[in-house]
Formats: structure tokens, sequence, C-alpha cells
């Protein structure tokens, strides 16, 4: 299981998912550019004491990350998922790919997805905090697929 970030533009959410990564030992891909200036320095400083807990790849573009990512299905986390995350049967080797905060995934990113996953919320609810959308997605889908790494 990994996450994967699509040109985050939030250094306060990239923060938040390096963390989240490195607490539940799940590997965190950063797909650039992003919409923040991005050195070692400016992540280290987002992420606090969690950066060296984390494994973390960043990728130069979408085509890089396509080019070199592991195999795995792309499961894209939006809004405008067909599939409701009750619904959903995730696969050890998925990565869960969320969209820019601002914007979500344009097409080619919708396009790539093998599976396309929403979170239900109340009636009148937009969208979760993308950090959060992730926290949620990815405890069920450890869950689902004993992916929780032993307790320390």
């Amino acid at each position: 299981m990994r996450l994967a970030l699509y040109q985050p533009d939030i250094p306060q959410n990239l923060g938040a998912f390096i963390r989240l990564a490195a607490c539940l030992g799940t590997p965190l891909d950063v797909i650039e550019p992003c919409g923040f200036p991005v050195d070692d320095k400016r992540i280290r400083r987002a992420a606090m004491d969690y950066v060296d807990l984390a494994r973390l790849t960043r990728h130069a573009s979408w085509e890089a990350f396509r080019r070199d990512r592991p195999p795995g299905r792309l499961v894209l986390l939006t809004t405008a998922g067909a599939t409701r995350l009750p619904d959903a049967r995730f696969q050890p080797d998925d990565i869960l790919l969320l969209g820019r905060e601002s914007a979500g995934a344009p097409a080619e990113v919708h396009e790539a997805a093998d599976l396309r996953v929403r979170v239900p919320l109340q009636k009148g609810a937009r969208s979760l905090n993308v950090a959060l959308a992730a926290a949620v997605v990815l405890s069920e889908a450890l869950r689902q697929t004993d992916g929780y790494q032993p307790l320390s």
C-alpha cells in the first residue's frame, strides 16, 4: 500500500501526509511540481521529526511517476468517484492517489486510475480536507489488507 500526492499545493498538508505515512509505515510519493517551493529543508520543517521515519519519493512530473512507480492499481480518491468507500475492495499493492487541494486531479489522472473512490459525506458537505480523506481511506485499505504494521 502506498500514498501518492498529485501536485500538492498546501505545505502543511504535505507535512500531515508525511506524518501519516511515517506513523502507519506507508510509502509516500509526491508528484511535482508542487504549488509551493519544495526542498529538503522545507520538507523537514513541514514534517517535523517524522521525516526520518517516512519513506518519501519525489517525482519530477506525472509522467515520471507513471514511468517509475511500483506495480499496483492506481486508486484515485475523488469526490467524483464512482465507488463509495464502503463498497471499495482494496489490494495490498494499491497506490492511493490524491489530487491537488485546490483543483483535485485533472482528466488525465482520472483516466489513468484503475478505481475511483469517494468518501460518502452528509448532504450539503463538499469534501474533506485531503489529508483527512487520505487517513480515512488508508485506514480502511490497511484494515482490509491486513496491512497495519506491528505495534512497537
